[in-house]
């Protein structure tokens, strides 16, 4: 049977279902219990497993995921809740000098099956410590995977794997796209396999690649450029941002020659510079014109009032689509 769901939802459901199918799960953030977290995401959830299953921590993020990770190593799969992508800098150390290294240190004695969950991303209106996009922080450091769903669809199945993965995993909500709209999600549970990008638009001129809430942006600027331009756009979702699917990139890149990036983060060493890297390793012979980023700025994220310039746009993606295919 399936329901439309906001995102929001889904990941309520698939917290809710593992709950209740896994005894060793719980849920550890700042205010999850009783206050159902800042975006009610595991709204009520206390009440149906408890305060030993879903607890409310201090205000102490290094102190959280510590914990996590001696609970991961004992037997328990701990999802941690960080208010904000921005707040996870006191428990940075922990992650990646514990979690991601201690399956490696142990030499596979001991793993470390634990999920981040944590909302990123501009465009809510929040101080800048509320809207960064830093998912490279974590996509550089080896034995941590980073998951980032752009549908509620994706995000229950995406978040049941994750929790299913024997090794920790980094996953990033979008904010901007919470509440912002709804799709047929399934009421059983299912999995949408991590590492797995998807083609949510077939094209024949440009690829652009895009997660999080730049999948509408690249969606809407694709739909029109088709119109107003005739140019044919295939559209990928990467879903996961560490391991990527190279696979996947390079098969569209081979198909039309030309691509686009599209990503909220910062330029420099964001993640369009490793796809770029990716295309010119393993693709450079197909390619007709450079590939083109379109990007967030190399400044904090802005105020309110100049917010909107600072993210990507479907304009600034149809500019980029332009330069590449008229290069």
């Amino acid at each position: 049977m399936k329901r439309k769901l906001t995102m929001i939802q889904a990941i309520t459901e698939a917290m809710d279902q593992k709950l209740a199918d896994d005894s060793r799960i719980m849920l550890l953030g700042e205010d999850i219990g009783v206050n159902g977290g800042v975006f009610r995401a595991t709204e009520d959830l206390v009440h149906k497993y408890g305060p030993d299953r879903v607890v409310d921590t201090p205000l102490a993020e290094a102190g959280i995921i510590g914990a996590a990770i001696g609970l991961a190593m004992n037997g328990k799969i701990p999802v941690v809740e960080i208010q904000f992508l921005a707040f996870i800098y006191p428990g940075f150390e922990q992650i990646v000098s514990h979690a991601a290294r201690m399956r490696y240190r142990t030499r596979g004695q001991y793993h470390v099956p634990m999920v981040i969950r944590t909302p990123y991303g501009a465009g809510i209106r929040g101080p800048e410590l509320h809207s960064e996009s830093v998912e490279t922080f974590f996509a550089h450091v080896p034995g941590l995977k980073v998951v980032a769903p752009s549908t509620p669809y994706d995000a229950k199945g995406l978040l049941i794997a994750a929790i299913e993965d024997p090794d920790p995993v980094i996953f990033l909500e979008p904010t901007k796209l919470y509440r912002a709209f709804k799709q047929e999600v399934s009421e059983e549970m299912y999995r949408v396999p991590i590492g797995k990008a998807k083609v949510v638009q077939e094209g024949s001129d440009v690829s652009i690649f895009a997660w999080g809430a730049m999948l509408r942006v690249a969606e809407d600027a694709a739909k029109q450029i088709e119109r107003e331009n005739g140019l044919s756009c295939e559209v990928i979702d990467l879903r996961t941002l560490y391991p990527l699917d190279r696979d996947s990139i390079i098969a569209s890149v081979k198909k039309t020659g030309r691509a686009v990036v599209v990503h909220e983060a910062h330029k420099t060493a964001g993640l369009g510079a490793e796809i770029i890297s990716i295309i010119n390793d393993e693709a450079l012979i197909y390619m007709k014109a450079p590939v083109k980023r379109i990007t967030g700025f190399d400044v904090p994220v802005p105020q309110f009032s100049i917010e909107d310039d600072y993210l990507p746009t479907a304009e600034r993606v149809k500019d980029g689509i332009m330069e590449t295919a008229t290069f």
